[in-house]
């Protein structure tokens, strides 16, 4: 990625932190004595002062007894009409991609549209995903490889592919150069937030320590 995208606001993990911890009526160091980790690095954390690697957060999470995507979830009122300028997305940066939502979060409706911006080799891991609704997704620029059950799709920018989010499905940058993808979720189980599925992927992507098979 360029300098300007590795620039990009993201969630403030910090504070997310401290307000999980305290609905939870947990000390810091209670939370360091679950997840292993030094009082010192949680404070480091909740103030701001280091930003904690995704291995880290898992360990944070299964302490707090919350899912990965709890540190980016966001509750804000919902409305029937959400506009969304470039520089009001919220993001989640990962070592190799990025996770931006397109206002799903505010909206009423079921539908949960977001952008993924993947690094040559990025992926959702070696094992594939599947959650209520129907996906639809757009390549915007590079090449994009959609596994779906026992099929596998390459997009380029300008294509797009449709599919019932039940059926298992993964995806990576097949390409040598950056990656964008529209994707668009609707008709999910009221309650479900499907598009954390793609974010906590990503986040398991930099846990991946194999390189996956060919073409996976």
């Amino acid at each position: 990625m360029d300098e300007t995208e590795r620039n990009i606001p993201i969630i403030d993990v910090g504070s997310r932190l401290r307000v999980l911890r305290q609905e939870r009526g947990m000390s810091m160091r209670a939370v360091a004595r679950a997840s292993g980790l030094s009082t010192n690095a949680l404070s480091m954390i909740e103030r701001g002062r280091t930003s904690p690697s995704v291995s880290t957060l898992y360990k944070i999470a299964d302490a707090l007894g919350v899912p990965i995507t709890a540190f980016f979830r966001v509750e804000i009122p919902r409305q029937d009409v959400v506009f969304r300028k470039l520089d009001q997305r919220r993001r989640v940066a990962f070592p190799r991609g990025v996770w931006e939502d397109l206002g799903g979060e505010a909206f009423t409706g079921g539908v949960e549209p977001f952008m993924l911006t993947l690094e040559p080799g990025a992926s959702s891991g070696r094992f594939g995903m599947l959650h209520s609704g129907h996906e639809l997704v757009i390549c915007m620029a590079g090449m994009l490889e959609y596994e779906v059950e026992d099929n596998r799709y390459l997009l380029h920018p300008g294509d797009s592919l449709l599919f019932a989010a039940q059926l298992r499905h993964r995806w990576r940058n097949a390409g040598k150069s950056t990656t964008q993808a529209a994707i668009v979720l609707t008709c999910f189980e009221r309650g479900e937030s499907p598009s954390e599925f793609h974010a906590l992927h990503l986040a398991e992507d930099e846990l991946e320590m194999d390189p996956p098979e060919k073409p996976f």
